[in-house]
């Protein structure tokens, strides 16, 4: 695999988590899905026509926003809507730009949007790294800005312990991540 894409595993597969819904969830693996992704990348890499790691992002989540959408489609043996797959690739680019909020800082230059950049892939890969429960609060709480009480509901789980995950996840983060902030 291509290793100017492959960097990039930890950022589709979270990605590829926050897309994945609904029963489409239960029957297709996010790193799957990551895998496929990668591929039709490696397989189309000299179509590629971006400079900057920003381009190369966002031409990775249209690739996976397709390989979701695809799959979505041969799962429910719907007719394919374009609505669909505007849809999953708003969707991948929002939880994009809310991943990259996080880290948000004044960008004046190109290097420094290029640093901020680097910092997202590096806590989505962190993210990837957390227990599951763990990482599932806080992408639920700080990414798609849920409650602790509607993670709580939708995770079968009482407010203190989530309030927990949150505490080991960010703490975890932090570990792993002391100069992103």
């Amino acid at each position: 695999m291509d290793d100017d894409f492959e960097r990039f595993r930890g950022y589709l597969r979270h990605l590829a988590r926050t897309g994945l819904h609904g029963k489409l969830k239960t029957r297709l693996d996010a790193s799957d899905v990551v895998q496929q992704s990668l591929l039709q990348a490696h397989e189309a890499r000299e179509q590629f026509r971006g400079t900057t790691d920003a381009e190369r992002c966002a031409w990775l989540r249209q690739i996976l926003a397709r390989v979701i959408t695809h799959a979505a489609r041969d799962h429910t043996r719907e007719k394919r809507d374009v609505r669909r797959d505007r849809s999953t690739e708003e969707k991948l680019a929002a939880d994009s730009l809310r991943l990259g909020g996080l880290l948000e800082a004044d960008v004046s230059s190109p290097s420094h949007g290029a640093a901020r950049h680097e910092r997202a892939v590096r806590l989505a890969s962190a993210l990837e790294s957390l227990p599951e429960d763990q990482r599932e609060a806080v992408t639920r709480h700080y990414l798609h800005g849920e409650s602790p009480a509607e993670i709580a509901a939708a995770m079968d789980r009482t407010g203190p312990s989530v309030a927990g995950l949150l505490r080991r996840g960010l703490k975890a983060l932090r570990t792993t991540l002391p100069d992103v902030g």
